[in-house]
């Protein structure tokens, strides 16, 4: 009896893991398997065509964006083309005014050279009569004086 005692104790010891291991795997497994999977594609089918649908959106927006920054930069680039020809213009009208304000001004260089040459010879000729008017005064004194003295 002692022996059977020992060996239904070591049955039910024995077999508590094994109803354990059963447990979990009915925990795990369910009973109803094939409905779980069934559920499971379902559900993973149902996010995967959502993650489709608002990958299709998010593409559709990227290249809305895409086109919209493609006329942003043509816009930007032809407002520049502009401003690189007004610029241009600008330049070449300022080059323009430039030298004929560099012309005005060797003009006025010639002139203003040929002025002291005529102040020279406008001072050289007041000198000149000067010393003539000198001379006939003088001439004039020594023979008014020679007058005086002979008379």
């Amino acid at each position: 009896m002692a022996e059977q005692t020992e060996l239904a104790e070591r049955t039910k010891t024995a077999e508590k893991p094994k109803k354990l291991w059963d447990g979990a795997l009915k925990m795990v497994k369910g009973e109803n398997t094939t409905q779980l999977i069934e559920s499971f594609t379902a559900e993973m089918t149902l996010v995967a065509e959502g993650l489709c649908e608002d990958q299709s959106k998010l593409r559709r927006e990227v290249d809305r964006m895409m086109t919209e920054e493609d006329r942003r930069i043509q816009a930007l680039q032809s407002r520049l083309e502009a401003a690189e020809t007004s610029l241009d213009e600008e330049r070449a009208a300022h080059d323009q005014v430039l030298t004929e304000m560099r012309n005005r001004l060797a003009a006025l260089e010639k002139k203003a050279n040929r002025e002291p040459v005529r102040e020279k010879n406008k001072k050289g000729n007041i000198i000149r009569d000067l010393t003539v008017l000198v001379a006939i005064a003088s001439s004039a004194w020594v023979v008014v004086t020679l007058l005086n003295k002979l008379l």
